[in-house]
């Protein structure tokens, strides 16, 4: 593996979307304490349907630690390749490589610098050291060339591309103060641009109402098909989240994409708020001799952090009625792939969900 101080653009590569053919997922296996209630138990069994899901179809490879292997092993299917690596969490969007292709079929990642969303100013954990080697050693293990990068925090929950030029993200995330400071706007723009590929960057103010991530992308708008989005939204005007659906809504109403198009939006439902109990945050270890939870506090949950796998979209279900109405909106959205719901509070629990704990590999 060779570490390049190049651009992608620059050697003719770009990211793909998720819904272009992939030939593989990285996931890790879920054991932090102070993420995962009660000894991540219930979480293991949610990402173990995860995995099943999205193994039908692409080839799953799923990082542990040393501790965790021989469980680890004992629980996963056959199909799925289990390696030792050791990490700080589970979110393998946003520590694991983001990939770039060309037209040669070659592929090479990305190694973003990585401060567990905020580092010093609003970072969600104390240490992130072996998190922020991930991204460089998974490449190191597929043979893919590596883009040295860890100068820019970047997040790949952060990010979303449509593979025609145009990459959504959001103002809250790539501009809080505890990523890029020192850059403008228009640098972080650039940077977006010369790394993935794209030629405009969609800014949408907004991501879900109380997300840790400082708002994330992924957790309240994706590409669906170029041209094509869903963002998630709610009709109760009393909520706090109704004042940032909308505020993305006219951003997307009002923006073109790299080919000069008008963004066609497709509104998807949100599940009534979902809250932690007193139960749920009495399973959870201290962080840094604080409470990672608090009873009552409202967890981000959005049925757009969803993975698009080759033949399936996995999304996250909350036991709520509007579950079944996000799946057939996103049915028939995606009418060549199955939508499997997966009952995903115990995800959400650790402070993302479907797409935050999966990483897509694309074919090269």
């Amino acid at each position: 593996m060779r570490i390049l101080h190049t651009t992608p653009v620059q050697d003719g590569f770009s990211m793909p979307a998720e819904y272009a053919p992939h030939e593989g997922c990285l996931m890790i296996w879920p054991e932090r304490a102070d993420s995962w209630q009660y000894g991540a138990y219930a979480a293991r069994k949610a990402f173990l349907q995860v995995i099943d899901a999205i193994s039908q179809s692409e080839k799953m490879t799923v990082l542990c630690s040393e501790a965790q292997y021989d469980n680890a092993r004992a629980q996963l299917p056959e199909r799925v390749r289990l390696v030792v690596m050791e990490t700080d969490d589970a979110w393998a969007r946003d520590v694991g490589p983001t990939f770039v292709i060309n037209g040669k079929g070659e592929r090479r990642g990305i190694d973003w610098g990585f401060n567990a969303w905020g580092g010093a100013v609003d970072g969600l954990y104390p240490s992130w050291e072996r998190d922020n080697r991930v991204a460089r050693k998974f490449c190191d293990l597929l043979e893919n060339d590596c883009y040295d990068k860890r100068d820019f925090i970047c997040e790949g929950g952060s990010i979303h591309v449509d593979g025609e030029g145009t990459a959504l993200v959001t103002e809250a995330c790539l501009l809080s103060a505890g990523r890029n400071p020192d850059l403008s706007r228009e640098q972080i723009e650039q940077t977006l641009c010369d790394y993935l590929g794209v030629q405009k960057v969609i800014w949408l103010p907004r991501g879900i109402y109380n997300d840790e991530t400082n708002e994330h992308v992924d957790n309240v708008c994706a590409f669906t098909a170029p041209g094509e989005v869903v963002l998630a939204w709610t009709e109760d005007e009393s909520d706090p989240q109704y004042a940032l659906s909308a505020a993305s809504l006219a951003a997307l109403e009002a923006a073109v994409d790299a080919k000069g198009r008008r963004i066609k939006v497709h509104k998807l439902p949100l599940p009534a708020p979902v809250t932690i109990t007193a139960e749920e945050c009495e399973g959870l270890d201290l962080c840094d001799g604080e409470p990672t939870r608090t009873p009552g506090e409202r967890l981000a949950a959005s049925y757009v952090n969803f993975y698009i796998a080759n033949d399936a979209v996995v999304m996250p279900a909350f036991g709520d009625p509007m579950d079944e109405k996000a799946q057939a909106i996103l049915q028939e959205l995606f009418p060549t792939r199955k939508v499997v719901a997966i009952p995903a509070r115990d995800i959400l629990i650790g402070g993302g969900n479907i797409h935050c704990i999966t990483q897509q590999i694309p074919r090269a």
